[in-house]
């Protein structure tokens, strides 16, 4: 059965774009403001882009039906089974205590909030997403950082914020990778011109992340380690994608980020050290702060 999609039905493309986004405002609906639970949320979601498809689309029922089990099958085989894995290796090492030497280590390398960001948030953040991806890195950094006295509001969205460099190739290049697939581009070419689009963003991100959590003259105290950060990642983000293909290329770029940024850390360091974990040094309700709330003299 042949069936060509007709992307403005109505002949009106702003109401032909509302009626596609239904689906998405369904769930984000009874997720963000009727509190339903997950599994439920999406079904509704399912069940309103199948009524859409159908009836305002003219899809056929049978094939609305077969492409609802196809992507349930994508979702639970590559992505479903990455997210397991993940999750359960992520229990494993808190049972072992491995989790704890990791969170240790990262933390051990410097004393600065700051700079802990950009190793824990930015660069294992992106490791993590190059590997596993769909919002487990969040989870993990997020942990980490919560255990280091960051409060769960102020870890959690800097944990977002720093995911935003790498998330395009999270999970072994799964997105590009069904991106390809489903459209019939040329998987190399989708990959090299997201590569060349996203390190100007990859650069920019680390100042960002940085500035939301300390304010801009707290960045630019720090701005040769941000740059470092940043340029070490989003060069090989660059290379990696034109030359070699998806797969590794969050998790190449971000342990050539994390090594450089220590090794930078061995000849630099700055004149102050942000010792606060709270957003612009000022505590918040929740927070696990240390005692030195505010920036002091190294």
């Amino acid at each position: 059965m042949i069936w060509q999609q007709i992307y403005d039905p109505f002949g009106n493309m702003v109401i032909s774009t509302l009626l596609a986004a239904v689906p998405v405002a369904v769930m984000l609906v009874c997720l963000g403001f009727l509190h339903i639970k997950a599994h439920i949320a999406a079904g509704l979601g399912l069940l309103s882009a199948l009524a859409i498809a159908v009836l305002g689309y003219g899809m056929p029922a049978e094939m609305a039906g077969k492409a609802a089990l196809f992507g349930g099958f994508t979702g639970l085989l590559p992505i479903g089974w990455i997210v397991l894995n993940i999750i359960f290796l992520q229990q494993l090492a808190e049972q072992n205590g491995s989790f704890k030497v990791l969170q240790d280590s990262l933390s051990g390398i410097t004393s600065d909030r700051r700079l802990q960001l950009l190793l824990i948030a930015f660069c294992f953040g992106a490791f993590f997403e190059g590997a596993a991806g769909f919002g487990t890195p969040v989870a993990v950094t997020a942990g980490i950082l919560i255990g280091l006295g960051f409060s769960p509001l102020a870890a959690s969205g800097l944990s977002l914020i720093a995911n935003t460099a790498p998330v395009a190739f999270g999970a072994l290049g799964t997105p590009v990778i069904t991106l390809a697939k489903v459209h019939g581009y040329d998987l190399m070419e989708v990959t090299a011109m997201i590569g060349r689009q996203l390190p100007l963003f990859s650069l920019m991100v680390p100042f960002w992340l940085i500035w939301a959590f300390a304010g801009r003259k707290a960045m630019m105290e720090i701005w040769p380690a941000i740059l470092v950060t940043g340029l070490s990642f989003a060069i090989p983000q660059y290379l990696v994608s034109n030359f070699i293909g998806p797969e590794l290329v969050d998790i190449i770029a971000a342990m050539v980020s994390m090594v450089s940024l220590i090794l930078f850390l061995r000849v630099w360091q700055p004149k102050k050290i942000w010792r606060s974990p709270s957003l612009k040094g000022h505590e918040t309700d929740g927070g696990d702060a240390k005692e030195e709330v505010a920036p002091t003299v190294h």
